[in-house]
């Protein structure tokens, strides 16, 4: 992940790792929300980079428990069988939290903003008018088994007689990594270790989901 962040505030860094179960709603006044509810692991740094040892400033998180885990991961994570790990960048090296150090549900408060990363669902092969949301010729005066064909994609004198890259054309549709800015968290419970937060989140059922703090200390 590379590029440039704001200057931080005065909130510590948070970071977890969490599952989405579903989406259901809470009534804001007399008005109906969309929420989504997302579980979380208790997750633990397993390790801290810095610019001088690696290049780069950035924090691993580990969270889960599985049985097979090959003995250099085992080493990596202290003996723990950790099933999920991420690595995210960071803009101030001084705000990130020591290896061992355990966040969960109760890291995150109602009304923080968040930023959410995941897998978007897959929808498989996917033409032009659902993929790229192109309208589709006129099913009249003569148009004939067209009506949701791409169009010309070049060819003759345009780019040298080849396709550019980039024209949009049919193809695989989702399964991208996607990051949703500035949700808020409704409600927590940290002792279902649960997390509520308003509006949707990409992925489907069961996705694993990055949930960030909403300020400058991680690199977009």
């Amino acid at each position: 992940m590379d590029g440039s962040a704001s200057e931080p505030d005065s909130d510590p860094m948070q970071f977890l790792i969490a599952t989405k179960l579903h989406m259901t709603q809470r009534y804001d006044g007399d008005r109906a929300v969309a929420t989504t509810v997302l579980r979380v692991a208790p997750c633990t740094v397993t390790q801290v980079k810095t610019v001088q040892q690696d290049g780069y400033a950035a924090v691993q998180v580990a969270s889960g428990e599985r049985r097979g885990v090959n003995r250099a991961l085992l080493g990596h994570f202290g003996g723990k069988k950790f099933r999920f790990a991420r690595e995210v960048r960071v803009a101030d090296p001084a705000a990130v939290p020591a290896v061992g150090d355990c966040m969960d549900a109760a890291t995150f408060k109602p009304g923080d903003r968040v930023t959410i990363v995941a897998v978007s669902k897959g929808k498989g092969f996917a033409g032009v008018v659902k993929r790229h949301h192109f309208h589709g010729h006129n099913a009249t005066h003569g148009t004939k088994d067209q009506v949701r064909m791409p169009g010309s994609i070049g060819g003759g004198g345009r780019a040298g007689g080849r396709v550019i890259k980039g024209m949009r054309m049919a193809g695989r549709m989702g399964s991208d990594r996607v990051t949703v800015k500035n949700l808020t968290v409704v409600a927590t419970d940290p002792a279902a270790q649960i997390i509520e937060l308003r509006g949707a989140v990409p992925g489907a059922r069961g996705a694993v989901v990055e949930i960030r703090s909403y300020n400058g200390y991680w690199v977009a």
